[in-house]
């Protein structure tokens, strides 16, 4: 694993630097959107809604929609205004009973690894929050915004885990889920009972991810059998579909209007052989 950040947590007197590493990846198999006929990967245009016109990624702003439609176009210098941090440091807040925490309040979870200095202090905190069946409310800067995160022990490792806003919890509102569907005592009794023939303990191992194993399993077979299509790279790296023979036209253009020449009377280049001649005309006609 490569670490993606480096700093400390800091409880009390106590200073422990550490290494911070994403904690989960996605094994999710990723598509492109391709061309049907010839598998060659689609490209997308950032175009203006309004003039029509590609928008390079210099010209591109933020822009914050109102709830009636209106744009309101945020600059650096606005960005440069909001509270902000770049501190390096997780500071513990105050240490809770694990319980107390809502699951539907992790986020993104990180191990933290100690530098060899500084492994006692870790392994300190760890036992301490083990024994203690706590864990550690903290708050930490990730890419220069201040946010909650919880340390917990998992694994022999104490585990990071970023936290969403209260507000970000969406609260249920189903007017069904009302008294008036309230089981029965015999009900109750028969899924107490179901409960109780399928109950057991979690193992992680006794479950897998067929539809994942399945389409891996597809696409191996389709390589082995040569259905592969070798589309080849386009010239331009830039991502944006551009008109070669307009853009050479315009250019060419410009270099006469510097010059005080007609752009009317741009002649064709000469050509070797009546082959080359036909073709700058067909091309020539499409330009016009």
């Amino acid at each position: 694993m490569r670490a993606i950040w480096k700093g400390a947590v800091s409880f009390g007197l106590v200073n422990v630097p550490i290494r911070l590493y994403s904690a989960t990846e996605n094994h999710d198999v990723q598509f492109r959107q391709v061309h049907r006929e010839d598998g060659g990967r689609i490209k997308y245009q950032r175009v203006c809604s309004i003039d029509g016109e590609i928008v390079s990624y210099d010209d591109i702003a933020k822009g914050y929609e109102t709830e009636d439609g209106e744009m309101v176009v945020l600059t650096d210098e606005d960005f440069k205004d909001l509270p902000a941090t770049s501190s390096k440091e997780i500071s513990v807040e105050k240490f809770v009973p694990a319980e107390q925490i809502d699951p539907m309040l992790y986020d993104k979870s990180y191990y933290l690894e100690p530098d060899k200095a500084s492994t006692k202090p870790y392994i300190l905190l760890r036992d301490a929050l083990e024994k203690e069946n706590r864990v550690a409310v903290v708050t930490v800067s990730i890419r220069t915004r201040m946010t909650m995160a919880v340390l917990r022990v998992h694994d022999g490792v104490i585990l990071m885990q970023t936290m969403l806003w209260p507000d970000e919890i969406r609260k249920p509102d189903f007017a069904t889920l009302d008294d008036e569907g309230k089981a029965t005592k015999q009900e109750l009794a028969m899924a107490d009972l179901l409960i109780e023939q399928l109950a057991g303990d979690y193992q992680p191992d006794d479950y897998e991810d067929d539809y994942a194993a399945a389409l891996q399993s597809l696409v191996k077979a389709k390589v082995e059998g040569g259905e592969v299509q070798f589309a080849p790279e386009s010239k331009d790296e830039s991502g944006e579909v551009v008109d070669l023979l307009a853009a050479l036209k315009k250019s060419v253009d410009k270099a006469k209007a510097s010059r005080g020449e007609s752009t009317a009377d741009t002649k064709k280049p000469a050509a070797k052989t009546a082959a080359k001649k036909t073709a700058a005309k067909k091309t020539a006609k499409k330009a016009s």
